[in-house]
């Protein structure tokens, strides 16, 4: 039984909602357990090609909540080890999904909030939204989501940002690389939607996978290691029956059917 999200699965979508809209969507351990099993949930699930992780109410999400914070001072620092391995899960978790994650960001997304967006594969905000990671203000380090936001936005960027802890508006996240499309309130939904069913519509899934699985490796290898992957990727990625698949309908000037 979930508490915290809401988790539904419709065709090929599973959406994953965050509810504590009178908590405005903050983190806690039950929240980041629940979510974890969401995100596995949805990637076993033969019925899901497209994830999306939205909010409800006002704030997407405005981080750890006052409880949980208050809880860590008196952690040991096996329990605090602990518990950060548990944000560390979900966010791998979500980043290393086999299947493409859109993020629906329709209010503030602060602290560990920004962190559950930077590790999304697409991001969509609405103008009113801001972004920060501010914990540098309350004494805390961004540690967990400064090795993803460097590989998404970039050092220079991720420095800017993490150190400040500096609110940004949708429009400078967009600029920064951290959003991908800026939609207003009463549109997003259905932009969010339309990008889902594009990818589900022309992309195979086994291509996704690969795909993401590509991205992730070859980050931390030189250039001559990850273009040797990528060859061995690439010829396997000939073997599929996704491949043979998608090249027959290519050349009949057919639409193959994902």
């Amino acid at each position: 039984m979930r508490e915290f999200i809401l988790f539904d699965i419709h065709k090929k979508i599973a959406t994953i909602t965050l509810y504590r809209p009178e908590k405005r969507n903050a983190l806690n351990p039950q929240l980041i357990a629940e979510m974890t099993s969401a995100f596995k949930e949805a990637e076993l699930s033969d019925e899901v090609k497209v994830v999306i992780l939205k909010s409800s109410g006002d704030t997407f999400s405005a981080g750890a909540d006052l409880a949980y914070l208050q809880q860590l001072q008196s952690n040991t620092y096996q329990q605090n080890l602990d518990d950060s391995i548990q944000l560390k899960l979900l966010f791998s978790a979500i980043y290393n999904l086999e299947k493409p994650v859109i993020a629906q960001v329709e209010g503030n997304a602060i602290a560990g909030g920004c962190g559950l967006v930077s590790v999304c594969d697409i991001v969509f905000a609405v103008p009113e939204a801001v972004f920060g990671y501010t914990e540098v203000k309350i004494g805390f380090v961004p540690a967990i989501v400064a090795t993803f936001l460097i590989n998404k936005i970039g050092e220079g960027r991720s420095r800017e940002l993490l150190l400040s802890g500096e609110l940004i508006s949708a429009e400078t996240a967009y600029q920064y690389g951290l959003v991908n499309f800026i939609n207003e309130k009463s549109k997003i939904v259905d932009a969010v939607a339309a990008y889902a069913q594009m990818l589900i519509l022309n992309t195979s899934s086994q291509s996704i996978k690969s795909t993401k699985a590509l991205l992730a490796k070859i980050r931390h290898l030189s250039v001559d290691e990850s273009l040797n992957y990528a060859a061995r990727v690439n010829a396997e990625a000939r073997l599929t029956d996704d491949c043979k698949k998608g090249i027959a309908a290519f050349l009949d000037k057919k639409h193959p059917k994902w």
